[in-house]
């Protein structure tokens, strides 16, 4: 059994002191990996990470994360893997991470991701440069999303993402946006490499649980949508190696 306590957009900023950790007390007795989905904070300033890696140097338990496109906004990425790597919280960008958690091998493919849309409202790598630049980045988001799953050799195969591969947890967000929120290129790795569970965030108005058209559960956990500080998530399989969950809030 493993337990995930997972959320996204906490957007930290520079008033943000403490957020986090009060909620930490207990957490070892309640989860057994800490997931943040990106858009960790407003702005991407060294100050906001700062702040936030000074709460997350108190987490019990170990903390992974990727980055969303807030973070991207002063392209300062490189200091904030440093001032996070510094707290000890491990910062996914196109690679994975294997763990062992109660005696299993769990394996975290961890990317931001990126929009594109979905089947029948998405856009194309046709016409002007700027389109077919976009519509390639998005491509290349998946598929070393898909290269990184199928290297993963474990016992949970995990996900985290900040843009979402599939229109049922952005249920409630404008659909003139979905393309912006997403890709259906990403669910097509996910698919392709037989994950076990996906979390994202960045659709603030979505709502909390879908799933891939293979069947993959998917769990929008930004926190505008969760509602608290994170959830917490508990995976089992069975002797048939299916796979059962449940949801909890914290």
């Amino acid at each position: 059994m493993i337990r995930i306590a997972a959320v996204g957009d906490i957007h930290f900023d520079r008033k943000s002191h403490n957020r986090l950790r009060q909620h930490f007390h207990g957490l070892a007795e309640k989860a057994d990996l800490f997931l943040l989905a990106g858009d960790l904070t407003q702005t991407g300033h060294p100050e906001e990470v700062q702040i936030l890696a000074d709460d997350l140097i108190d987490c019990p338990i170990p903390v992974v994360a990727v980055l969303g496109n807030h973070d991207y906004h002063l392209d300062q990425v490189e200091q904030m893997h440093q001032i996070l790597k510094k707290a000890g919280v491990r910062v996914l960008e196109k690679n994975t991470i294997i763990m062992n958690i109660n005696e299993q091998r769990v394996g975290i493919a961890g990317i931001k991701g990126f929009g594109g849309g979905f089947v029948g409202a998405c856009g194309s790598d046709f016409g002007e440069p700027e389109m077919k630049a976009f519509m390639r980045h998005s491509k290349n988001e998946a598929q070393e999303l898909e290269n990184m799953i199928k290297t993963m050799d474990c016992d949970y195969k995990i996900v985290l993402l900040h843009y979402s591969p599939t229109t049922q947890t952005l249920i409630g967000e404008r659909k003139e946006i979905y393309p912006f929120l997403g890709s259906y290129y990403l669910s097509e790795a996910i698919d392709h490499g037989k994950v076990d569970i996906v979390f994202h965030g960045h659709a603030h108005s979505g709502i909390e649980k879908g799933v891939t058209p293979g069947g993959v559960p998917v769990r929008n956990v930004a926190q505008p949508v969760i509602r608290h500080a994170f959830n917490i998530y508990t995976l089992e399989k069975n002797d048939h190696r299916h796979l059962d969950f449940n949801d909890s809030t914290v």
